[in-house]
């Protein structure tokens, strides 16, 4: 296969258990994300990788596949792992099973730098910051790029900061990522390293260490449910779309 997209789900949460279940107009958030998933033009199959027998038997129940992974996983991207090391495939994409608003192109984006360039090993995604409150709010993500395309850093702090310049384009972070196969084992491999332990953030141990993201441009935007309120406001979001 050319390309596999692995959701790595788990029940637990710290601020919202189970959140990846909850109801979202009529559908759980990891089965919105799914079918959204599922309409990606570069994905040969898509698996969902849990430790959790609720979500299986969800995924199971809305005819999505899923794998049992073990419970010991300090993170989706060791869950990945697991799930693909038997699969002969190129393209690993790792999918945030709590993003119910993911859209198919932007898995598109990502899976394509991959097969098209032999020298890229890793792809994610960023977004025009319209809003000046993302700026400040630390949940959001920000990055800044080479004028090739490539992630200079990544953080949860306003960069680049605008001392001189009104105006400054800036622009949020979407966790998305895609990784050759080969890479993604080099990734997880890797040492923790001191900016991931620093800001949280586990992809700057690939920037640390040496290695370089490619970051592809998205005209849309995503929410992570990591609260009631992020739930909310997603529905508020798909009825207005509907409503369109």
């Amino acid at each position: 296969m050319d390309a596999i997209g692995i959701i790595p789900a788990r029940y637990q949460a710290t601020r919202l258990e189970g959140k990846v279940l909850k109801d979202l107009l009529g559908k759980s958030v990891i089965r919105h994300v799914w079918e959204n998933a599922k309409r990606a033009a570069t994905l040969d199959d898509l698996i969902v990788a849990t430790d959790d027998e609720r979500i299986k038997a969800e995924v199971l129940g809305f005819g999505g596949k899923v794998v049992l992974t073990a419970k010991e996983h300090k993170t989706g991207t060791d869950r990945l792992r697991e799930v693909v090391n038997p699969i002969d495939v190129k393209v690993v994409v790792n999918i945030q099973a709590d993003e119910p608003l993911l859209h198919p192109s932007m898995i598109d984006d990502i899976v394509r730098p991959l097969l098209e360039d032999k020298d890229i090993a890793m792809t994610t995604l960023r977004k025009k910051i319209t809003d000046p409150e993302d700026l400040k709010n630390p949940n959001v993500v920000k990055v800044v790029c080479d004028k090739n395309g490539y992630a200079l850093y990544f953080s949860r702090s306003p960069i680049p900061y605008p001392r001189f310049t009104e105006g400054t384009i800036h622009y949020k972070h979407i966790g998305l990522y895609a990784f050759t196969k080969d890479f993604l084992f080099t990734f997880t491999n890797l040492p923790a390293s001191g900016l991931e332990d620093a800001e949280g953030l586990e992809q700057l141990r690939v920037l640390e260490n040496g290695y370089k993201i490619k970051v592809a441009t998205t005209q849309f935007d995503t929410i992570g449910i990591d609260t009631a309120e992020d739930l909310e406001r997603a529905k508020e979001i798909l009825i207005s779309r509907r409503t369109q």
